[in-house]
């Protein structure tokens, strides 16, 4: 077995949403309960983390993992405009401080999709009051629990808008071509449902009423953005870095982005080279003065002069539509590494499969050639596999299994997956 640097961090992630259960006053409680909503089903309990974080987080340090990495959810800290909740700021100090107890860092996201539904009626991502929310909102949080946090990812997945704005383009196109439409999902790195245009008209209608808005003007995280809502997106991003710094210096500070490994057939060049620059290289003037960078990658896209080409029948694929390639991440890590000279840990990194013989394949291989990365003189410090439980994959409901942890969510009863122990393994061999 090849054997990390006892500094290493192994670990696995969540976000709140996803995992915690009942988080009434954020946007997409709001959307998941809609007349005519895209999602599946609703979020409800999900699988109870709030509640169950100690026991969660002891099966992954019992497993002999030494990372956490999860998310604060902003709709509980700040339930209404300017109005701090105190009993929820304790609940992740207390979060955290059993990471600590438990030899597992945490490694904490302050914005993981979910926002608080005021602030989707206030203009949501596309609206300059938002840097000043955001900003103040971090201020509070570092200010309360910096002394504990030592490592903090801002935004998650800060390109994810720019790509669901791709998608959306590319869909409109084949449905005004009357082609076949492909899942949306093998297209972009999160849980979207990609419906009918009357059918997501009546979800925009819907939620510009649940908000108080114009549905023109709905601006949550995972709308497909502008070039403005970019922008705000990078300035909300530096602004955190600003007040964090302010407050405590010694705190590590990055983002992390959704990347695919673009690979080019002849011909295909050109094409990558601009998806690159949209999907990254357009942001690096934004976080020439951060710590680290995540990496967040679950496949690769290959292309040739007539633009995509997609798998073929044969091809394996998850229960997302990705591509199973192990070999995606080390792809990914050499190409950031060219333009990124400080270091990187691997914030997500997982697969959808109820075949957990699957997933210890795909970490096998992905950790060698992560390894081999590192041999090669690349600054990975970390890896975090997504994710640590099943959970609710947004408007996918429940159904795609990302989980090292199965839960039956009639009983909220754990079941850990052997790879889970592979991982853990993996951990226990660093010198």
């Amino acid at each position: 077995m090849k054997k990390f640097n006892r500094k290493f961090m192994f670990g696995a992630a969540t976000a709140a949403h996803q995992v915690e259960g009942n988080n009434k006053n954020s946007d997409f409680w709001v959307l998941e309960n809609i007349p005519g909503s895209l999602y599946k089903e609703k979020s409800l309990d999900a699988v109870d983390h709030y509640n169950r974080y100690k026991e969660d987080i002891k099966i992954l340090a019992d497993a002999g993992l030494n990372s956490y990495r999860f998310s604060l959810e902003w709709a509980r800290i700040e339930p209404s405009k300017g109005n701090f909740d105190k009993n929820e700021i304790e609940h992740y100090r207390d979060m955290i401080n059993f990471c600590h107890d438990n030899g597992v860092t945490p490694i904490v996201t302050l914005h993981h999709f979910s926002s608080p539904r005021w602030l989707i009626s206030e203009g949501g991502w596309e609206s300059e009051t938002t840097v000043e929310y955001f900003g103040r909102y971090c201020k509070y949080v570092v200010s309360e629990l910096g002394e504990l946090m030592p490592y903090i990812c801002t935004i998650n997945e800060a390109n994810m808008g720019v790509q669901i704005a791709r998608i959306m383009k590319e869909y409109q196109a084949k449905m005004a071509k009357a082609t076949k439409v492909q899942s949306a999902n093998a297209d972009v790195q999160v849980g979207i449902n990609v419906d009918s245009q009357s059918s997501m008209e009546k979800y925009y209608r819907a939620a510009g009423e649940a908000f108080g808005i114009d549905p023109r003007k709905l601006h949550t995280f995972h709308d497909p953005r502008t070039e403005h809502g970019d922008l705000i997106i990078m300035k909300c991003h530096e602004k955190a870095r600003e007040v964090i710094k302010e407050i405590n210096p010694e705190i590590k500070v990055g983002l992390t982005m959704s990347l695919y490994d673009y690979q080019a057939q002849p011909g295909g060049e050109e094409l990558v080279k601009k998806l690159w620059d949209e999907d990254f290289l357009h942001y690096l003037p934004y976080i020439q003065e951060d710590d680290f960078f995540g990496v967040q990658n679950y496949t690769r896209k290959v292309f040739g002069p007539n633009g995509k080409i997609e798998p073929d029948e044969n091809t394996r694929l998850s229960e997302v539509g990705n591509e199973f390639y192990p070999l995606s991440l080390a792809g990914v890590i050499r190409f950031v590494a060219k333009h990124w000279k400080k270091s990187i840990i691997v914030t997500e990194h997982g697969i959808a499969t109820s075949n957990d013989k699957d997933r210890v394949e795909l970490i096998e291989e992905a950790i060698a050639g992560l390894y081999d990365c590192i041999e090669e003189g690349i600054d990975v410090i970390g890896y975090m596999h997504w994710s640590l439980l099943d959970n609710f994959e947004w408007q996918l409901g429940y159904t795609p299994k990302f989980g090292l942890i199965a839960v039956d969510r009639a009983t909220q009863i754990r079941y850990p997956k052997e790879s889970l122990t592979i991982l853990g393994n993996m951990s226990n061999s660093r010198f």
